[in-house]
């Protein structure tokens, strides 16, 4: 089924982040900024994906879905955080490599961890046909996730400035769920 089945897709997306990783890692001084916003990209619009589209649909469709969800969305807030902070003080901040083989171990553990706990049940638990309606919300997601990190908006000024952006953003997850057929 390839990547029109949304387990295939996410685990696809699992082994690109790796490699991204391994892009960082090895790029030269002078592209290691662009290699860490190619990760950081690909992160930032992966979970976003996952948390609009796939962890929702596991909630409702596994057997204890929500402890299942509820550990994935702590291990991936831990990961947000740790890449959050990279970002912002940047490539060149001597603490970089250390917190970025720290971001590496937390993404690479949350992985394996929603292969084995989440994605496996889910894939025993939904149909083909299922999977490829998410796999295409999954698509749909990705075009319109954030590509760099955002704290939350707690502040009134942040709610100004970010309330047009989520605005498209809630229109879209209404034309997902509308494409799932949910109401």
């Amino acid at each position: 089924m390839g990547e029109h089945d949304v387990i295939d897709l996410l685990v696809s997306q699992h082994s690109r982040i790796r490699d991204l990783f391994d892009e960082v890692e090895q790029a030269p001084p002078d592209k290691v900024g662009e290699a860490f916003g190619r990760l950081t990209r690909m992160l930032c619009v992966h979970e976003t994906a996952e948390e609009e589209i796939v962890h929702p649909y596991a909630r409702r469709k596994l057997d204890n879905g929500q402890g299942v969800v509820a550990d994935r969305l702590t291990e991936e807030n831990r990961a947000k955080r740790l890449l959050l902070e990279l970002h912002q003080a940047g490539v060149d901040d001597p603490r970089f490599w250390d917190r970025l083989a720290e971001l590496r171990a937390a993404v690479t553990a949350h992985a394996r961890s929603e292969e084995r706990y989440e994605f496996a049940r889910l894939r025993a638990s939904t149909s083909a046909v299922e999977r490829r309606a998410m796999a295409a919300a999954v698509k749909a997601a990705e075009v319109i996730a954030p590509t760099r990190p955002h704290p939350g908006t707690e502040s009134a000024a942040r709610n100004v400035l970010m309330g047009t952006p989520m605005a498209v953003m809630d229109r879209a997850r209404e034309a997902i769920r509308k494409a799932l057929g949910k109401h």
